[in-house]
């Protein structure tokens, strides 16, 4: 055969085979879906016995999935093996539909008949007539890793309950979408105990919601029968986008891992008269006034060369909450890198900013009759507030919570199941 044609035909074969590879879909890679199990995964899987025989109360929303996103009420009212009798929602409601701050009232499932029974607002405890015929209670929510997000409270609440009629309380355990590693900002005084921060933890704690119930029961003596269902597969260092997991939005703010990330330092904005971005698609990414230049405050915050993080200025109109309908001027934040970032520092760095800039302008929220603050409730202390008023440098603001911290860690210890 002349050589011109055999490299025709080989030219042939190339393309073909090329083709071939381009119409076979690539297959993503593979996380460790095989050997990653949540808690409720587990339960189902290996410990079904905690449950057989038993009148079930289930806490949980929207976040209760398994990895095929399919609901754990449903898996628990399909369950032939599973006696599903209530349902208990936090903030948001068991479905997820409720604005933050919103009332959720009791009401009557659709899909299952089941009793709703609402953990936020007027009753943020399970009374014993909500518990009546409920043998055991189980939870199943994801948390965010911030000490302010309400949900591990409505836990700790429903764990006194559980103690004081009886009742076994277990814990189906859940990632930290921050990771297990690491932990910053200020322990929350006891006397600015609410339910935006019950207990002295830090402000990002770095425990998922299994370790806090295990901390919670024994630290806080609540003396509960609690079992925790833990995680296979999940490690300390993991990010939530590095497990197999898909992002269900634990409240309608929190819409990515992104605004989960700045969440613990840029929340600390709603304790003041500027928007932490509610009613824009970036929630807590977007932070502005309309008394705010956006150059100028970007400008600022990038010359502070924070760890791991740039701001960029941005103008935006929320549809709702702060400033609704009003152009505003401030910064989105940027995270470059999350494993130096440092969210609870930033927030601080944030609000000292604007304070500094705008002394006419800005205002932390107005004090209660304690002389608490709504920033001093989210921050857990009153001192970081007054600090700002007088012109504090961050560096010490900084040092002077780190004490604490070192403090809670030793305990944290404790209670890592990880």
């Amino acid at each position: 055969m002349k050589k011109w044609l055999v490299a025709i035909i080989a030219v042939i074969l190339s393309v073909s085979c090329l083709s071939a590879a381009l119409a076979k879909p690539i297959e993503p890679a593979k996380k460790h879906k095989d050997k990653f199990q949540l808690g409720v995964e587990v339960l189902l899987k290996d410990q079904l016995n905690l449950l057989k025989g038993k009148k079930v109360g289930l806490i949980t929303n929207p976040t209760g999935v398994d990895q095929s996103l399919t609901s754990i009420v449903d898996k628990f009212y399909n369950n032939k093996q599973i006696n599903l009798v209530a349902l208990f929602g936090p903030e948001h409601g068991v479905r997820g539909s409720e604005q933050a701050g919103s009332y959720v009232p009791f009401y009557i499932d659709e899909k299952t008949g089941l009793p709703v029974y609402s953990l936020y607002g007027e009753t943020k405890k399970p009374t014993p007539e909500m518990l009546k015929g409920v043998d055991v209670l189980v939870f199943d929510i994801q948390d965010v890793g911030a000490r302010f997000y309400t949900y591990i409270y409505t836990m700790a609440y429903a764990m006194e309950a559980a103690k004081e009629n009886n009742i076994p309380f277990i814990v189906l355990d859940r990632p930290n979408p921050l990771g297990g590693t690491k932990v910053e900002g200020t322990v929350l005084n006891p006397k600015y105990s609410s339910f935006v921060g019950l207990y002295p933890i830090a402000l990002q704690h770095g425990m998922t919601v299994g370790e806090l119930a295990k901390y919670f029961n024994k630290e806080f003596k609540i003396g509960a029968d609690l079992t925790v269902v833990k995680m296979k597969g999940w490690k300390r260092n993991m990010y939530y986008d590095e497990t197999p997991l898909q992002w269900v939005l634990p409240s309608p703010n929190m819409p990515t891992l992104d605004t989960a990330l700045v969440y613990p330092g840029a929340a600390l904005i709603e304790g003041t008269n500027v928007s932490e971005g509610r009613g824009t698609t970036k929630p807590f990414e977007l932070i502005g006034a309309p008394f705010i230049d956006g150059e100028e405050l970007a400008q600022s915050l990038n010359n502070l060369k924070l760890p791991g993080v740039m701001f960029r200025s941005a103008y935006f109109t929320p549809t709702s909450s702060k400033f609704n309908g009003q152009l505003s001027g401030g910064i989105q934040i940027h995270v470059t890198d999350r494993k130096s970032y440092q969210s609870v520092k930033t927030g601080v760095a944030i609000v000292k900013t604007i304070h500094d800039l705008y002394p006419n302008d800005f205002a932390f929220r107005p004090e209660n009759s304690s002389g608490i603050s709504a920033f001093d409730q989210l921050i857990g202390n009153g001192w970081v507030r007054k600090a700002i008023n007088d012109g504090t440098s961050l560096k010490e603001i900084e040092s002077n919570w780190k004490n604490d911290l070192k403090k809670f860690e030793k305990t944290r210890k404790k209670y890592l199941l990880y």
